[in-house]
């Protein structure tokens, strides 16, 4: 059984698609402090309340992650995989510092290309 079929502010939305995946989507130009994280992170959890599941980030047009919004994304919650996807060179630089300087509870790679993402998950999700 499926929690809420989506969760959503100003800042963040949370789906579970017809693929059986997590979606979250960053609202374009967003700073994401640690309040911003844990909201999307209790979204993410309560849309997925029944088990893990693999999760698309889009974080396309984020400004920038705060050191406490990072260390919220150490807990992977209602994910067993993750794939961030955004546009460009700076989502790229971004995606790679959380992705450096974290040590992320599960798989998580960065991506440009949604099929690409998808077919990444497809391939490694648990």
């Amino acid at each position: 059984m499926r929690g809420v079929s989506s969760k959503s502010n100003e800042l963040v939305s949370v789906r579970v698609d017809d693929a059986d995946m997590i979606r979250l989507k960053w609202t374009e130009g967003i700073t994401i402090t640690e309040p911003a994280a844990r909201t999307a992170w209790h979204y993410v959890n309560e849309v997925s309340a029944d088990r893990r599941r693999p999760m698309v980030v889009d974080m396309s047009e984020t400004k920038a992650v705060t050191r406490q919004a990072r260390a919220v994304f150490l807990d992977a919650g209602a994910a067993n995989i993750i794939a961030l996807l955004g546009r460009s060179p700076v989502d790229r630089v971004i995606a790679n510092f959380v992705l450096g300087v974290s040590n992320l509870p599960c798989p998580t790679r960065f991506f440009t290309s949604e099929q690409a993402a998808l077919d990444w998950i497809r391939d490694n999700a648990p």
